[in-house]
């Protein structure tokens, strides 16, 4: 009986990794997209920087930015290659999601929400907004996916299950997010000060809505050895580094649970008196906790949380000398409309 070729050896290790299953749909097995969305200022270039081992101040990110990371498995061996977007401004540019998330880039993209621990009362709307934005989109990028490529849908769609164990009591509760999703809490170091209560409010919350969608929850602040958890966490989206088995579920110490491993009866009830939980009107356990959270921390209009839709009026970007042009070519643009205006007018009176 013949030894088997190099050619059939290789071909024999390619399968078993799997790699053959992208073929035809224009996915390398070794490109990873990780998009990061969230708080304004709430830290997320400098994760990414301190992902990406380099060492650089942190720049507001003014709409969409895009950097990547390469990373070898072993000697002689193609690098992987991770893509980073980032979306700046909180939740006012949110019709740039759909850059970063497309056919091709779906079945290997994970998704990181950053949430500014210090401003609670921002946190729900900013959270909601965000997630309810990215997934309408991922949905119908699927719905287009599915109608090219049904068995890519469906390993999707099993690989978001498999973080749950079978017999996990919550399986059938939980609405998992549609692609890898990991939640992060930011400023850590302020947060910590806060009164017992409220920290016990948006841990439980935070731990709520992180399971109920299938996610892994992190606290994290400017603190090196909690930055170097949260470094894991994104390698393990972004090259497939092993994931952490590691679970602090203490409100008085940075959460950090991996997707699975938490469960609705470890994290309770809402925090508010049982006679007032029958007075909230709630469809659904989400709605429910979004009432209890608002009650604590009402949150501020939509439009303040937008913050200012155009980058160009934006104070932090001011610059006297561009601005007072900008405002002289404004004039100058509506003398230009009023004059054309009446010239309009004067011809249709002759005619």
């Amino acid at each position: 009986m013949p030894s088997e070729t190099l050619w059939e050896i290789a071909k024999a290790e390619v399968e078993k990794k799997g790699i053959n299953g992208s073929e035809g749909d224009g996915v390398e097995f070794g490109e990873k997209s990780v998009f990061f969305i969230g708080s304004k200022n709430a830290g997320k270039t400098t994760i990414i920087l301190r992902c990406l081992d380099r060492d650089e101040p942190p720049k507001s990110t003014l709409a969409l930015e895009y950097t990547y990371g390469r990373r070898a498995k072993g000697h002689n061996t193609p690098k992987d290659i991770a893509h980073f977007w980032e979306l700046g401004g909180g939740i006012s540019l949110l019709d740039l999601i759909s850059i970063p998330i497309t056919s091709d880039t779906l079945r290997m993209f994970s998704l990181v929400l950053v949430l500014d621990l210090s401003k609670p009362n921002d946190l729900w709307p900013t959270m909601e907004n965000l997630l309810q934005a990215t997934k309408s989109h991922v949905d119908k990028v699927i719905m287009k996916l599915g109608k090219m490529n049904s068995k890519a849908v469906s390993e999707m769609r099993q690989k978001i299950w498999n973080n749950m164990q079978k017999d996990h009591p919550d399986r059938e509760i939980i609405d998992p997010f549609p692609v890898p999703l990991v939640i992060i809490g930011s400023k850590y170091d302020i947060f910590q000060d806060f009164e017992s209560e409220k920290r016990k409010v948006i841990c439980k919350t935070l731990r709520f809505v992180a399971h109920y969608y299938g996610a892994s929850l992190m606290f994290t602040s400017k603190s090196e050895a909690l930055l170097l958890k949260i470094r894991g966490v994104i390698n393990q989206l972004a090259f497939g580094i092993d994931k952490s088995k590691s679970i602090c579920v203490d409100q008085n110490k940075p959460l950090f649970i991996t997707a699975g491993l938490d469960s609705f009866s470890q994290i309770g009830s809402p925090p508010i008196p049982e006679n007032d939980i029958g007075k909230l009107h709630a469809h659904s356990p989400m709605e429910l906790w979004k009432k209890v959270y608002e009650k604590l921390f009402p949150p501020k209009s939509i439009n303040t949380l937008k913050d200012i839709k155009d980058p160009a009026r934006d104070p932090q970007y001011a610059e006297s000398e561009v601005d007072e042009m900008r405002i002289q070519k404004d004039q100058e643009l509506e003398q230009y409309k009023r004059n054309s205006s009446k010239s309009w007018k004067q011809i249709e009176l002759d005619s």
